[in-house]
């Protein structure tokens, strides 16, 4: 058993050779003898090196080096070594690298359906968004060429509320282009330099008939004497603020307030908008930003809107390569926080 473990690789091909030029060698030289000739001597020995160097060179090639390998392999998984290929990388590398392009696969499959969902979702969404409003104005249109049209008493409501649904039509298709427009980076931003504070202000005196039927009071954070100015696209971020304080006022508690505060980070100005209003649970936080996703489906679609104004306002936010973030608590209220570039005061 000694005797076996320490033959090596190269001395078995060598037995090998001897055994195969022998068995070669004796058949010629069984042969040679008959003639019993007087150059059978040298002959023989001629033949029996020939045959040996032929045989070795065989061996050499075809057999040594591959069953050189296989014993390597065995030898090093024996002494605790990585495996190694014939390409010179561990059988260790190779089964991790597997392990890696399945993990990589499994989660590329992982994405792909995601975004499958999302299509289906976002298609869904945008039918139903659709089909309400045509179908208001369908009937209302309907009813009047069936004679409504002469029936004072109907005919100048239903085309009111028949233009009201249009209206609501043609937003959610503009709201769907800007976005649009944001995604795919075809949107030109008008970057100068602005008071966040003064927009604000201008914002509010909008917006004061709106907050005042909900008996709801806008104003700034106290102390906000400072003035605040940015590097943004003033028009673009004149809409994240009017998204923002309207969805604020519409699902505000009516007596509450709507709070705009500004912080000085150095190099950027952050803006929130707070209220204290019906607020959102935690399990709807992650998906308010989503398009045409709402909280409560039969409130906010009798709150009108077309269920596209977060996700707008995060997209310009994104656009300006910043970050927008969203803290509630249900019945307590809500904070949307964002971030612009800080422009140097003058």
């Amino acid at each position: 058993m000694t005797l076996y473990k320490n033959i090596t690789i190269r001395q078995i091909t060598l037995l090998i050779t001897l055994l195969v030029t022998t068995v070669n060698v004796l058949i010629i030289g069984i042969g040679m003898s008959l003639m019993l000739t007087w150059w059978y001597l040298p002959m023989f020995l001629i033949v029996l090196l020939v045959n040996f160097l032929i045989v070795r060179f065989f061996i050499e090639k075809y057999v040594f080096r591959k069953i050189k390998i296989i014993y390597k392999l065995i030898y090093d998984s024996k002494k605790d070594k990585p495996l190694v290929d014939i390409n010179g990388e561990s059988l260790e590398d190779v089964n991790t690298k597997v392990m890696e392009w399945a993990e990589n696969t499994k989660k590329e499959i992982a994405s792909l359906k995601s975004l499958e969902e999302y299509r289906k979702n976002y298609v869904g969404n945008i039918s139903h968004e659709l089909k309400t409003p045509i179908f208001t104005i369908q009937a209302y249109l309907h009813t009047l060429m069936e004679g409504g049209l002469y029936d004072e008493n109907i005919n100048t409501e239903y085309l009111r509320r028949a233009a009201d649904n249009t209206e609501r039509l043609q937003n959610i298709v503009e709201d769907l282009d800007i976005i649009n427009k944001l995604e795919s980076g075809n949107a030109e931003l008008d970057i100068r330099r602005f008071d966040l504070k003064e927009l604000v202000k201008d914002i509010f005196l909008d917006l004061k008939s709106m907050a005042k039927r909900k008996k709801i009071k806008l104003q700034l954070k106290e102390g906000a004497s400072s003035t605040y100015f940015v590097l943004a696209d003033r028009e673009s971020i004149r809409q994240v603020f009017t998204n923002l304080l309207v969805n604020s006022i519409k699902y505000g508690k009516e007596g509450g307030t709507t709070k705009v505060s500004f912080y000085d980070m150095e190099t950027e100005i952050l803006t929130e908008v707070s209220d204290n209003g019906i607020g959102i649970d935690e399990k709807h936080l992650k998906h308010v930003f989503d398009r045409f996703y709402r909280v409560d489906a039969s409130r906010s679609r009798k709150q009108g809107g077309s269920g596209l104004g977060l996700s707008i306002v995060k997209h310009i936010i994104e656009a300006h390569d910043q970050t927008i973030n969203v803290r509630s608590t249900s019945e307590i209220g809500s904070t949307f926080g964002f971030t612009l570039k800080k422009a140097a005061n003058r």
